[in-house]
């Protein structure tokens, strides 16, 4: 998918959110269980529920990962029932890769060509040549780590190096990687005050956004300093849809929480 195609996307629905598939089975609805494949079923209702108000959908990893094998093929089934069935959906596998060379092609390989997803979030610490093998996937998008909204963000991203915070070094030399019109970057909502000088380094490029509603970030200040002529922005929420109820409701309330931030969203476009 191109970033045109996503941009078409978030004018038809008016909407740039993008729904996170955390999926923990201790936290969905206990009828589920008895299902041969939980996981699964779990994100086909949440996906049939809201894809009419978001534009991405976001499954991270860990969450399919920790119960192996059978987790592994429900992240298939996942990104597969999406592909076919609503195929504008834009895919973000949230796997922070990020290694040597050879081995990020490899990972790039699994999300790009084996599973499909469109893009896929990479920790940017080993430089240039653990990044670039997956800018080189054509109309797919690498997701790099800027700027993040946990509390040990402040032990490195925002070091003075050489007079200037080591985030900012961190864009600005990405900038100049090969294919690097490829990149997006991921911003935490919990900085909303540096989307400013965020956009000052990279204006035109989308950001992904987590950390609105449960940690604590806010939708209108996100958009007041990094929104741009095109959006910009994917606005990422896990906990506050997928788990808005634990009955067998779960759906039609994760669909009333999306439908509820797409109508912000509706508002703040203009």
């Amino acid at each position: 998918m191109t970033t045109e195609q996503l941009y078409n996307q978030i004018q038809q629905k008016k909407s740039f959110l993008c729904v996170g598939l955390d999926v923990d089975l201790n936290k969905i609805p206990p009828h589920l269980l008895a299902l041969e494949d939980p996981i699964f079923e779990f994100n086909k209702a949440i996906i049939d529920a809201t894809h009419d108000v978001c534009v991405a959908y976001k499954p991270n990893t860990a969450f399919f990962e920790a119960y192996g094998i059978k987790g592994w093929m429900a992240l298939q089934k996942t990104i597969e029932y999406i592909n076919e069935k609503y195929p504008d959906i834009f895919t973000i596998a949230d796997a922070k890769r990020g290694d040597i060379g050879n081995t990020s092609s490899m990972y790039a390989k699994a999300f790009f060509e084996d599973l499909n997803f469109d893009s896929v979030t990479v920790a940017p610490y080993m430089g240039k040549d653990s990044v670039e093998p997956f800018l080189a996937f054509e109309n797919k998008h690498t997701i790099m780590l800027a700027l993040t909204s946990n509390e040990g963000a402040f032990d490195f991203q925002t070091l003075d190096v050489q007079g200037k915070e080591l985030y900012k070094r961190v864009l600005e030399t990405s900038q100049s990687w090969k294919n690097s019109h490829n990149l997006m970057y991921v911003v935490g909502a919990t900085k909303a005050e540096y989307f400013t000088e965020i956009r000052k380094i990279i204006p035109d490029s989308f950001l992904l956004v987590p950390g609105v509603g449960a940690q604590g970030g806010s939708l209108s200040e996100v958009c007041q300093y990094g929104m741009n002529d095109k959006v910009g922005l994917l606005i990422n929420s896990s906990r506050g849809i997928i788990y808005a109820s634990n009955g067998t409701d779960f759906a039609e309330k994760a669909r009333a929480e999306a439908l509820k931030m797409q109508q912000e969203m509706a508002g703040l476009m203009g």
